[in-house]
């Protein structure tokens, strides 16, 4: 397992009449997270792409248990299980800085394309860089 929290604070422009986080912000999250997480182990999406391959979403899931409000710092915790074939499967547990309270939960699918958007294997280099990380915590 890959594991990468990602720190996130909420701005008001984040939150609706109600004051707590507008539910399509937290994709917003996840994809920050997720590009962070990429981006520590070495897959920056430029340079995924500049060798040939795109991620795009395919499959996107949100289960909210509470809403997170103005100001509040959080945590995303990003999660990727098993190395992926043509799909990719990022998990996320966002919660309260210091707190393991899990205020939701969700994952996003990413299908492994070419540049046309036609589906493809994995690259190997991908498969590689996710196989040296995938026990660090």
């Amino acid at each position: 397992m890959i594991r990468y929290d990602h720190p996130i604070t909420v701005y008001y422009k984040d939150i609706d009449q109600m004051g707590i986080v507008y539910y399509s912000r937290y994709f917003e999250y996840f994809e920050e997270a997720r590009t962070e997480m990429l981006s520590s182990i070495g897959l920056d999406y430029s340079n995924i792409e500049e060798n040939g391959a795109m991620l795009p979403v395919i499959e996107a899931h949100c289960e909210y248990k509470k809403g997170a409000t103005f100001s509040q710092d959080l945590i995303v915790k990003t999660y990727i299980r098993e190395l992926p074939k043509v799909k990719m499967k990022f998990e996320y547990k966002i919660c309260p800085a210091g707190s393991d309270e899990i205020l939701l939960s969700g994952y996003t699918v990413h299908a492994c394309t070419n540049l046309k958007g036609k589906p493809i294997k994995m690259p190997k280099y991908i498969r590689k860089i996710l196989q040296d990380n995938l026990d660090n915590l």
